[in-house]
């Protein structure tokens, strides 16, 4: 028999906050059960049996297609289940995503007026997702009783967290029900311990805004506008977080209690995120994914999970048209997908479309910030399609093929990451959208050389970026419920956001 917590029963909700404090309420007493049993494995002790806690749930039942949709919820692409039957989903960390569930519990009883219901699954929490931010006790454990956790503990089950709802390939067994959101509560757990490893930072500092670059170049603007506006007493934003949690809070800002644990890591983790925060979480985080598609699907794979509102992808491309010069800005309508990284998730057949609120925000945002419009803006600014490539080296290939494929799509740009990370937008059903800018043009005898890379970075990295904040400026000015657009939801979609 596992050792399990005291059992909370099941109840029906009408009310989403009280709804989302039974729900809380589950997964700290299965925490707290946890980490107990934990620091008692550590000291030596013989643990009197398997120790399990599992998730809590939320579950919604209706035997209607028809929605009671308000004037303000007709609007958006969420909130609803597909029609009748019984859908659920385990739940997380009700601290990081208590707006969050919150909305979706407000939005599922405003549409199908029936009751939640709050328990605990069956759906057990590995014993690694349950430390706390600055835990490390496994540390101290001996290779045979870290060996030993496995008969203890639930260890992470990957066949409990992959993608089959998100890809669209989920079939539920016969009697089950069918998922409110894209992501299981180990799923999400999974993810949060990745970000951890991955960025350098927590993941209550992700903002619902991300900019993705492949230089650090573009980091280090950040960070200096990032400083410049704590200086700010008036800023809009209330703090600047860089890797190890180390925490600037706004001119006249109070400490918070946690940022005395912050430390800046002895080198930096693999992908560095910055955030300029604000209090409604809408403020901007910036990832330095650095080269390639694998890792622009790795970390996108892993945001997906804290359910932003939009990412954009700033930096540097080859530019494939003769009249481009180099520092012209691409902003991308169509994507030709050559980085494979995605090849099973989602098939090559599906079509990755451009988004019109993105679109238009990247515009406005490059006219705002250059000063320039009409056809003054056509001179520096390509709408046109993005190619991405696994292989650096393209242009070394004997038989042209890679040309020819670009020419014939029509491509007016190439890198390695920009279509991986609106092909995982899409999947994931996270607004996405691209600017590029030329930093060379291989096929017409432009390439990168030290000098005039340097010169170029200085020139266009400032300005960049700033196109960058301002688009998100407007789009957040503009509302969020413009952004979720059906075009990124299927005909049987989850209610969640």
């Amino acid at each position: 028999m596992p050792h399990l917590p005291a059992y909370i029963a099941p109840s029906r909700f009408t009310d989403p906050a009280l709804a989302l404090a039974k729900a809380r309420e589950i997964y700290d007493a299965s925490l707290a059960h946890l980490r107990d049993a934990m620091q008692r494995f550590v000291a030596g002790e013989t643990l009197p049996s398997h120790v399990r806690a599992c998730y809590p749930f939320v579950r919604v039942q209706t035997d209607t297609v028809s929605r009671q949709s308000s004037a303000d919820t007709a609007r958006l692409s969420f909130g609803f289940v597909a029609g009748p039957g019984r859908f659920e989903t385990t739940l997380t960390r009700p601290d990081l995503y208590a707006e969050y569930y919150l909305e979706q519990f407000r939005l599922l009883l405003e549409n199908h007026q029936v009751e939640l219901e709050i328990g605990t699954s069956t759906q057990p929490i590995p014993v690694h997702f349950s430390f706390a931010e600055h835990d490390h006790i496994e540390g101290s454990l001996s290779a045979a009783r870290r060996q030993l956790m496995r008969d203890v503990f639930d260890l992470p089950d990957l066949a409990a967290m992959d993608d089959g709802i998100a890809n669209g390939t989920y079939q539920p067994r016969p009697g089950e029900a069918l998922p409110l959101s894209l992501f299981t509560a180990p799923r999400v757990d999974y993810s949060l311990q990745r970000l951890r490893h991955y960025t350098g930072t927590a993941p209550e500092h992700f903002q619902n805004f991300v900019l993705f670059t492949n230089y650090q170049f573009y980091i280090d603007e950040f960070v200096r506008l990032g400083h410049e506006a704590m200086g700010d007493a008036n800023s809009e934003y209330a703090a600047f977080i860089e890797p190890g949690n180390v925490a600037m809070r706004r001119t006249g800002s109070p400490s918070h209690l946690g940022d005395e644990l912050g430390k800046a890591p002895p080198r930096l983790p693999q992908m560095p995120a910055y955030h300029l925060v604000r209090g409604d979480r809408g403020g901007i985080t910036m990832v330095n994914i650095g080269v390639g598609p694998a890792n622009a699907k790795t970390i996108t794979d892993h945001i997906a999970v804290l359910r932003p509102h939009a990412w954009i992808m700033l930096g540097h491309c080859a530019g494939l048209r003769n009249n481009q010069q180099l520092g012209d800005y691409v902003l991308a309508h169509g994507y030709v997908r050559e980085d494979h990284v995605l090849d099973e998730e989602l098939p090559l057949w599906v079509p990755i479309p451009a988004l019109a609120e993105i679109q238009v925000a990247l515009e406005a945002a490059v006219s705002d910030v250059t000063q320039m419009g009409g056809p003054e803006l056509k001179r520096i600014m390509r709408t046109g399609t993005v190619a991405s490539t696994d292989n650096r080296n393209w242009e070394l290939l004997p038989d042209n093929g890679p040309q020819r494929r670009f020419s014939q799509s029509r491509a007016v740009a190439l890198d390695m990451e920009s279509a991986t990370i609106a092909a995982n937008g899409f999947r994931f059903r996270v607004p996405y959208g691209t600017l590029l800018c030329v930093s060379d043009k291989p096929l017409h005898g432009e390439i990168k050389l030290p000098g005039m890379a340097n010169h170029f970075y200085r020139e266009r990295v400032d300005q960049h970026l700033r196109i960058g904040i301002r688009a998100i400026e407007l789009l957040r000015a503009q509302g969020i419920d413009q952004l979720h657009s059906r075009k990124l939801r299927s005909f049987a979609e989850v209610a969640f956001q």
